[in-house]
């Protein structure tokens, strides 16, 4: 499932994003959504804070719900963090 960011908390904002087989691969999907949203969003000389505040403001937030599984834990707020730091030292 996907969140957008800018509509926090409006469920009719939400759409799914697709079912899979495995733990590894739902958070794959998850990550390379935050990803694409970070580098289209990233600008030459950006720091990691003005990356970050894109991201909550702008950005998808995708999560995973499990169905007959344990629950898989996945923050896209917490890599999203971890990956304007990557992105941002990168550049500069």
């Amino acid at each position: 499932m996907v969140d957008d960011n800018f509509h926090c908390m409006e469920e009719d904002e939400r759409y799914k994003h697709g079912e899979f087989a495995d733990a590894g691969l739902a958070i794959g999907h998850c990550r390379r959504i935050v990803d694409e949203y970070l580098e289209s969003a990233f600008k030459a000389g950006m720091s990691a804070s003005e990356l970050w505040d894109s991201y909550v403001s702008f950005g998808e937030d995708p999560f995973i719900l499990s169905v007959d599984a344990p629950e898989v834990r996945f923050s896209a707020w917490d890599y999203a963090r971890e990956r304007c730091s990557v992105i941002c030292s990168a550049s500069g």
